[in-house]
């Protein structure tokens, strides 16, 4: 078995604690939304069969430039430290991959967000909705004080997965490329992946979020249920059902999740209600969703580091 990729695992997790989002000039999640930026207009102009294929062929694209680009930093790290032995180079490889998987994961950021919006909402309505306005894309002025921490518990639940958990996934999968992929097929469908005017330019976008999303989605809900081992049984199928009502194929998973743990009702007006026969959220609960989320990412992170040592062979 082989601890580096689990090792730098670790030590990306421990920078987002530590010192969070690194500066927006130097940050890699930036430069693919600035890229993936680049084609709104015109994408949108075109007919809907025209759409799709340019969609495609832009997301093809700025993936095989994200792909090339980790594999060619981790190559070199590999090149670099390949000739000596010892712990050093072990530490040095550690250390420099850590930091560059660091900015695909973003766990501080997300708790720190929707901490807020409760903070928020201790002021005014309206400072709650304000604040939810910028971690979702939905209109937020219409919600009420139920619906702002349902969504910003939801958000939690789903960003769980999209922002750490999958990327971790498929850091342990494919190394650096893999997270770098992973990271790049979610924003694009967070930019593209909307009906209305992007149905036809984003659905491949969207399609293939959902793909890479299938497999970490499903473990972070069971791991946010794992830790009631005596309620398996009834919990299992009940996720299950929560899971089919949201239209999304992923997103229920991890929100079906929370929502049965915390036995709060959760939902988006108009499309899904979760959990309908629990009691609806109040303050103090985006609380309790954190630490759920904050226990089911350490088992997870250890199972995935696991993984990532059984699958990758010696890298020097």
């Amino acid at each position: 078995m082989n601890w580096l990729l689990p090792a730098a695992m670790l030590w990306a997790l421990c920078i987002d604690r530590l010192w969070g989002e690194p500066p927006t000039w130097a940050h890699p999640v930036v430069a693919m939304g600035r890229y993936l930026g680049l084609f709104k207009q015109r994408l949108c102009a075109l007919p809907p069969a025209s759409a799709f294929v340019a969609g495609a062929l832009a997301w093809l694209l700025g993936a095989a430039l994200v792909v090339a680009l980790a594999w060619g930093l981790e190559h070199w790290i590999w090149q670099q430290l390949r000739p000596w032995s010892g712990p050093g180079p072990f530490a040095i490889a550690v250390l420099v991959l850590g930091a560059l998987l660091k900015p695909l994961l973003a766990w501080r950021m997300l708790r720190e967000e929707v901490a807020q919006v409760e903070q928020a909402l201790t002021r005014s309505l309206a400072d709650g909705q304000q604040q939810l306005a910028r971690l979702v894309s939905r209109d937020t002025t219409v919600l009420s004080a139920v619906e702002v921490r349902e969504t910003a518990i939801e958000t939690l639940a789903e960003n769980l997965n999209d922002s750490v958990i999958a990327p971790l996934f498929w850091f342990a999968i494919a190394g650096l490329p893999g997270a770098a992929l992973y990271r790049f097929a979610n924003t694009a469908d967070a930019m593209w992946g909307y009906r209305g005017r992007w149905e036809w330019a984003g659905k491949w976008a969207a399609r293939a979020d959902d793909a890479l999303s299938w497999v970490p989605a499903r473990l972070t809900g069971l791991a946010l249920i794992l830790d009631r081992p005596g309620q398996w049984r009834q919990l299992l199928p009940r996720l299950w059902r929560e899971a089919a009502r949201t239209t999304s194929p992923n997103g229920g998973w991890p929100m079906g999740a929370m929502a049965l743990r915390l036995d709060r009702r959760l939902s988006k007006p108009g499309h899904y209600c979760l959990n309908d026969a629990g009691a609806a959220v109040r303050a103090g609960d985006s609380d309790q969703a954190e630490r759920l989320a904050s226990r089911a990412l350490v088992v997870l992170t250890w199972m995935i580091a696991v993984l990532a040592a059984a699958l990758r062979g010696p890298l020097w």
